[in-house]
């Protein structure tokens, strides 16, 4: 019998080839009985994830990415592509940045642009890689870091995560909502002028989000 599902590794990190024919949710139950048979193997490094085969979504991702968490013990830092060279430097970013403001050995990164009314959606804390677009939303139970512009909708804490946040370099949200307290803007000035873009993140104060400023000072506290 043909596997669907194939583990090779790499340097610094593992490929998953998929078969380009199998219906996805065929996949996922095999990704996850290969790696939970493999989870004393794999222990519990940290790697990137390389996947091959088949061209997959971004929520597909994320299923696969939860998938292997929940079999594994794995920290998948986050999905390159086959520039080895790249994704070194990449890989050695990426795992500062996970350490500095996830500060969650689960946290997952998405690489990409969320659009077309994509959801991502996940129990650990992500990093967006990209922009989330008007009509798109990222959910996480924890924290929610975007590494672009977020322009649609994220939701973080949903699991009652006590100080969970969402940050972006370009704050302009449709809407945040973190825990049980919403955020919407007030409508865009009149001539559409915007001042000077900052990176900011929204936290809960006083029984309301508000936004700040995302210092590297601010970022000394969480």
């Amino acid at each position: 019998m043909k596997d669907t599902v194939l583990i090779k590794s790499f340097t610094n990190g593992i490929t998953l080839h998929l078969d380009p024919e199998a219906p996805f949710e065929e996949l996922l139950k095999e990704i996850a009985y290969k790696f939970a048979e493999a989870k004393a193997f794999f222990g519990k490094a940290s790697v990137a994830l390389s996947i091959d085969g088949r061209a997959v979504t971004g929520p597909e991702e994320i299923r696969i990415l939860d998938a292997i968490h929940a079999n594994s013990s794995l920290n998948i830092i986050c999905i390159v592509g086959k520039d080895e060279a790249t994704n070194k430097n990449f890989i050695k970013a990426l795992a500062h940045v996970e350490k500095k403001l996830a500060g969650d050995e689960n946290g997952q990164f998405f690489k990409g642009n969320l659009k077309n009314k994509e959801v991502l959606e996940t129990e650990n804390s992500i990093i967006v890689l990209g922009d989330v677009y008007p009509g798109s939303a990222v959910i996480s139970a924890k924290n929610v870091i975007i590494l672009g512009g977020l322009y649609g909708e994220a939701y973080a804490g949903g699991n009652g995560e006590e100080g969970a946040f969402v940050a972006a370099l370009e704050m302009e949200p449709e809407r945040i909502r973190i825990g049980d307290f919403k955020y919407k803007p007030g409508k865009q000035g009149k001539w559409g002028i915007r001042p000077k873009v900052q990176p900011k993140i929204a936290i809960v104060k006083n029984e309301k989000i508000i936004l700040e400023t995302l210092t590297k000072d601010l970022l000394g506290g969480f």
